[in-house]
């Protein structure tokens, strides 16, 4: 029973150490020498840090993304998972790729500021719109396209999808 307490203890530190309140080197360092430290009447607490987990500590965990270039050499971004507006979709074998099309270029003269993408996913062609981080970004484009196009803007919807997110605006900020 001692030994789990004991690493539970070392478990917690580890994750205190290397945690929001230990950002830095000096930082962990400077909790170290406090727990480290003698209080008169608390007792005493002796931690022992490897050199190897020093230089694990406060490194970024997540592996590097990907960096995508759009095929003029513009733009850099990555790919993420997010949310688009789906404007149509159909499955007529010989009108719904036209209505995408004319339905993108009206969409494009309005919102030219949102990326409008054509799909052929057997049998449905698919337009979609935008790169959309959150869905409160989606849903607030969306209210704004319905009133633009109100003959086919009950058809639009919000979907999970792969998105271009620029490098300059890292995800989930």
């Amino acid at each position: 029973m001692n030994y789990l307490f004991h690493y539970t203890i070392l478990f917690l530190l580890l994750v205190f150490v290397n945690g929001a309140y230990a950002q830095s080197s000096s930082q962990r360092k400077e909790i170290l020498r406090e727990l480290n430290s003698s209080v008169p009447g608390k007792g005493h607490v002796s931690v022992y840090e490897d050199e190897s987990i020093g230089n694990v500590l406060g490194r970024p965990m997540a592996p590097p993304r990907t960096v995508y270039t759009n095929s003029d050499g513009s733009t850099q971004f990555y790919r993420a998972r997010g949310f688009k507006i789906q404007a149509f979709s159909g499955n007529n074998q010989r009108t719904s790729k036209n209505e995408a099309l004319r339905k993108q270029q009206l969409i494009n003269n309005a919102y030219a500021e949102h990326e409008t993408i054509v799909l052929f996913e057997s049998p449905f062609w698919r337009l979609r719109v935008g790169n959309f981080q959150t869905r409160a970004e989606a849903e607030e484009v969306l209210k704004e396209m319905v009133k633009s196009f109100p003959s086919f803007g009950k058809e639009m919807y919000i979907v999970v999808d792969e998105v271009k997110i620029p490098v300059s605006q890292p995800y989930g900020e």
